[in-house]
């Protein structure tokens, strides 16, 4: 069941999301299934961003008759992931759609400011002719989504979407007055942000909690 919580938000309800990601939320969760939860996760959110896609009739050949079937248009797609914590959902989403082109933005968050700083970007060409799914595990201020969303509109992208594992308040409001064009896909909506702009309950830093870092 998918709860939509705001205009153009959309909250994924499957059980099996919810699960996953209970289990990721706690704090004697190993890196190794903190990554595996988060790959399985990201499949089933590509399988709800993904619904919409165009299809279109063609003619088959089953082993008993000749059939007419549904087939994906032949659309390209654009995987955008927000490094580094990103990556965790782009492997998942790149399992079920492995012909996707991928894009890289890096930014980090100042400490002080909570302002984005880019240090790295890189799209396919042809951005324009493409769908877009950008895909970053935290939703926080929203200020690094706002600012890599803004880049690949740059690019002449205009069917954009933004994928999260997790969502505050604070940023759905600031991403969506931003960016009320781009669709909004999350596991959780969760209560607040603390001081440091850090997602409360959350489950941490996605990033060091991927990768071992602290």
């Amino acid at each position: 069941m998918l709860i939509d919580m705001h205009a153009n938000v959309t909250v994924a309800e499957h059980p099996l999301v919810q699960h996953k990601l209970t289990l990721m939320r706690q704090t004697d969760t190993s890196i190794s299934l903190f990554r595996q939860l988060l790959r399985e996760i990201s499949l089933l959110l590509a399988y709800e961003v993904t619904r919409d896609l165009e299809t279109r009739e063609v003619v088959i050949e089953t082993p008993l008759e000749t059939m007419s079937a549904r087939q994906l248009e032949g659309k390209k797609l654009c995987l955008v992931s927000i490094l580094r914590a990103g990556n965790g959902l782009l492997d998942g989403m790149l399992d079920l759609m492995p012909l996707a082109r991928v894009a890289h933005i890096g930014l980090y968050r100042d400490p002080q400011t909570l302002v984005p700083v880019e240090y790295y970007f890189k799209t396919p060409e042809d951005m324009a002719a493409r769908d877009v799914i950008v895909v970053d595990p935290m939703l926080a201020t929203g200020n690094s989504a706002i600012a890599a969303v803004h880049r690949i509109k740059q690019t002449g992208a205009e069917r954009i979407k933004f994928v999260c594992l997790l969502a505050a308040p604070e940023g759905i409001d600031a991403f969506t007055a931003a960016h009320p064009d781009v669709p909004v896909h999350t596991a959780a909506i969760d209560r607040q942000l603390n001081d440091h702009g850090y997602i409360l309950p959350g489950l941490g830093d996605a990033g060091d909690r991927m990768y071992g870092t602290k």
